[in-house]
């Protein structure tokens, strides 16, 4: 999809897709009716989003294979083609294969021990961690064994799914409610990949923990300062992906297994400016802080904003400075530029807006600066 990046991905689902898998399904299964299928998918896709896209590509598929899912699954795995060789082609090089997935999503609940097997063999290539969520919720045992054995498997797409295809709260998902209640069946499965060679199957570890951390903290800080103690530098990466979100919010004991205790140092020198400051420019923050500890201290350095609302309360957003090891009595001094601009995700309001530094989670002083809209 490099050709061009100015393409929304939801506009890849057109009718060059439908030709393709047409292609792809005539090659191994020549009845397929390719025509019927382009056409029945094309007047559909118009002002469509991305999701409902691939579904109009899955019903055009449901109408056109062989009937029954085990008969129409022999067909599309016959089609899929090669596994993905790196782990960064689930999107790049995968991302046709979405309504393939989504079809087994749709419509395989039913015949669970080849939906499994097709599960299995579409990860490879793209990724079942939406479609695997129904079988989840209703066939939750079952699939859970399932996954234990996938935590082994050589494959390191399917070791991830075993991660991804569980979070409780993945994003673009339904929630798994089950496991927000009662994470621990997930739990026993990270445990399984806490020391997987693949990074990107330790990324979606150190992810479904920080899921987590929105129901159940102290049970994921317990679970992280196990792993800390006795663990790699590449389990510890993990838990200080995990515990983000936490050490974000301050909280003292998900900073105590990082080593990050109550600060001990002073705040000064403390400005922002230009004040006002006009949207589309930075606010450059500066400031200065010494230790008063007796003994070297780590340190978390953010900085927080507090962005007014229209109903003139405000809403603070916690944004990383830097890490830092300071000696008894050593001072830093820390310069920031940080744009104010227009972005998709936040409306600005002119007005007073808050600024403060934040340390090992505790929040040492203020500056307000008057913003012009």
């Amino acid at each position: 999809m490099s050709e061009d990046e100015k393409k929304l991905f939801k506009e890849y689902f057109d009718e060059n897709l439908a030709r393709r898998m047409a292609g792809m399904i005539t090659a191994v299964h020549p009845p397929f009716p390719a025509d019927a299928f382009v056409s029945q998918i094309v007047p559909q896709l118009d002002g469509l989003e991305m999701k409902e896209r691939s579904t109009v590509f899955v019903q055009a598929l449901h109408d056109h294979l062989p009937a029954g899912f085990a008969n129409a699954w022999a067909v599309l795995e016959a089609a899929l083609g090669a596994e993905l060789s790196s782990e960064d082609g689930m999107f790049a090089d995968g991302w046709h294969h979405w309504p393939i997935a989504q079809f087994i999503e749709t419509f395989g609940l039913e015949d669970f021990d080849v939906s499994v097997r097709a599960m299995h063999e579409i990860t490879k290539r793209h990724t079942a961690e939406f479609a695997i969520r129904p079988f989840l919720i209703h066939h939750q045992d079952e699939m859970l064994a399932i996954l234990h054995t996938w935590a082994e498997d050589e494959n390191m797409h399917v070791r991830r799914l075993v991660s991804e295809g569980t979070r409780p709260r993945l994003p673009w998902a339904g929630h798994l409610y089950a496991f927000i209640e009662d994470p621990s069946p997930t739990l026993a499965l990270l445990e399984k990949l806490k020391d997987d060679p693949a990074e990107y199957v330790r990324r979606s570890v150190s992810n479904h923990l920080n899921d987590i951390t929105k129901d159940h903290p102290q049970l994921v800080i317990q679970t992280c300062a196990r792993w800390w103690a006795d663990g790699s530098p590449e389990r510890r990466w993990i838990v200080q992906r995990a515990l983000r979100t936490l050490v974000k919010d301050g909280d003292p004991d998900a900073l105590a297994v990082l080593g990050y205790g109550p600060p001990q140092v002073q705040l000064t020198d403390f400005t922002v400016s230009p004040n006002p400051l006009k949207l589309g420019n930075s606010l450059q923050l500066h400031f200065t802080l010494q230790s008063t500890a007796v003994t070297q201290q780590n340190l978390i350095i953010d900085f927080v904003i507090h962005f007014l609302k229209a109903n003139g309360q405000t809403s603070g957003k916690v944004f990383k400075l830097k890490t830092a090891v300071l000696a008894p009595n050593e001072t830093i001094t820390i310069t920031k530029n940080h744009p104010i601009k227009p972005i998709t995700t936040r409306t600005y309001y002119p007005g007073t807006h808050l600024v403060e530094i934040q340390v090992n989670g505790q929040r040492l002083g203020e500056r307000s600066f008057e913003l012009i809209v």
